[in-house]
């Protein structure tokens, strides 16, 4: 029987990191970023290709390191300790935002770069507790519910943030400018506390062995190696990877780019914080229809659907002018987002072997990382060529029809019944441990 207070303090940790999904990511640091390009003296359009130079940089570094890491979680049992490193890296990154100059964009896209390492890098190991915390039958709405109360949380604090950046002199404060970096530093404290249960209550897996000190890298390497070359034996799990990878492309390019977009076509700031509040405030209900809905019809068709939402608003992303159609792109996104990314993790999560889970959330979380270079540096790509950023929301639509027909050829029942196989044919390699030859030995007398 799965533990309530351990699902509960697992879908927190959503609440907790979205907060820098919400108001860094996809509010504040990308016109943040802008500022202080254009302060440098670049264009508009080249202001946005640096955004996408330097969001893609940062998720190849974190997709090299997931799968690695992911290894040595496993044979380690450390996925917590690992998530703790990681986490400490993305808040204290997050925090000195606040410090930066008013000029320099490429210390602005180090220390981002940092920030998002820490982030993605977190929620590798967060994700492949999933498996441990719920079981089976629990998965797609254990995962719905996370997303959702990650809505609720990020747009509640985004919603404070956007009060002070729109009134900064009704809280005190003495610009928008300072408005913005005390944003910054609220989200890493944000994080932080609201971390806290998920210490306290989710408990770590056992290790997959027991590996000595100095053999514990070359063992991850090793399993990372086998199970790379095995995971062409994975047939559903790959192609739902490929899959993943193409449509998540789509995705995270919205995500990361939209404010950038919105203020190349001149939308301000204030207005692009309301929409993506609105963005917040209408994903949590719907993610949570997602959920009940991947219930009853199952989860494909429902995350099927939402593509198709996706590939409707690059197309009216591609003709919109004014700020009221943002404000219409925000809704859409919202009523899809989250159900789509919370019912691939759980289908994901349906298909690995829970004793590989951070390995295999490790290569999960590769693809998705390496779909988000792709796209941002795509998106770049076609704005410097087209001196504008219109066709580039257009050219995303490839990502989404390839992406939906792949995830229509994945097999999930034989995927989900090899997961339970390897699982007990592992549980029955493992050796018997030694018996203890002292437990009924004769005490000496004293």
């Amino acid at each position: 029987m799965d533990d309530r207070r351990a699902i509960g303090a697992w879908c927190l940790y959503d609440w907790a990191n979205s907060a820098f999904a919400c108001t860094v990511m996809a509010a504040l640091y990308p016109p943040f970023f802008r500022a202080i390009a254009e302060a440098d003296g670049l264009a508009a359009a080249a202001v946005t290709a640096r955004w996408g130079l330097v969001t893609g940089l940062a998720l190849l570094a974190s997709a090299l390191l997931s799968p690695v890491l992911g290894a040595v979680a496993d044979v380690t049992g450390a996925k917590k300790k690992l998530m703790a490193l990681f986490m400490a890296l993305g808040t204290v990154a997050t925090a000195a935002f606040a410090a930066l100059p008013d000029r320099g964009w490429p210390l602005a896209g180090f220390v981002f770069a940092v920030a998002s390492l820490g982030f993605t890098g977190s929620i590798v190991f967060y994700e492949s507790l999933l498996p441990h915390v719920a079981s089976a039958g629990n998965l797609h709405a254990v995962s719905t519910r996370a997303y959702a109360w990650g809505y609720l949380g990020g747009g509640l604090l985004l919603i404070v943030n956007m009060l002070w950046v729109t009134m900064p002199g009704a809280f005190g404060l003495p610009s928008v400018a300072t408005a913005v970096r005390l944003s910054f530093v609220s989200v890493a404290v944000w994080w932080s506390v609201f971390s806290l249960p998920f210490w306290r209550r989710v408990p770590e897996p056992a290790a997959a062995a027991r590996v000595a000190g100095g053999l514990i890298w070359r063992c991850s390497f090793a399993q990372m190696r086998d199970t790379w070359r095995d995971l062409r034996g994975y047939r559903p799990l790959l192609i739902m990877l490929a899959a993943y990878w193409l449509y998540n492309d789509g995705i995270g390019t919205i995500i990361k780019m939209a404010t950038s977009y919105g203020g190349e076509l001149g939308i301000g700031t204030p207005q692009m914080i309301q929409a993506l509040v609105l963005t917040q405030l209408i994903g949590v209900p719907c993610t949570l229809l997602c959920g009940r809905l991947a219930e009853r019809a199952g989860a494909r068709p429902v995350l099927m659907g939402g593509l198709s939402v996706y590939a409707a608003i690059c197309v009216l992303g591609y003709f919109m002018t004014v700020a009221w159609q943002f404000f219409l792109l925000a809704a859409l996104v919202g009523t899809v987002q989250g159900g789509t990314q919370a019912l691939s993790r759980s289908l994901f999560g349906s298909m690995v072997p829970r004793h590989k889970s951070a390995e295999f959330f490790g290569f999960y979380a590769m693809s998705g990382k390496f779909a988000g270079i792709a796209g941002p540096l795509l998106f770049a790509l076609v704005s410097q060529l087209a001196g504008a950023s219109r066709l580039s929301i257009l050219f995303l639509l490839v990502f989404f029809v390839s992406g939906a027909w792949l995830l229509s050829r994945v097999d999930l029942a034989a995927g989900r019944a090899q997961a339970l196989a390897v699982e007990a044919r592992d549980r029955r390699a493992q050796p018997e441990p030694a018996p203890d030859v002292t437990a009924n030995q004769p005490r000496r007398p004293r």
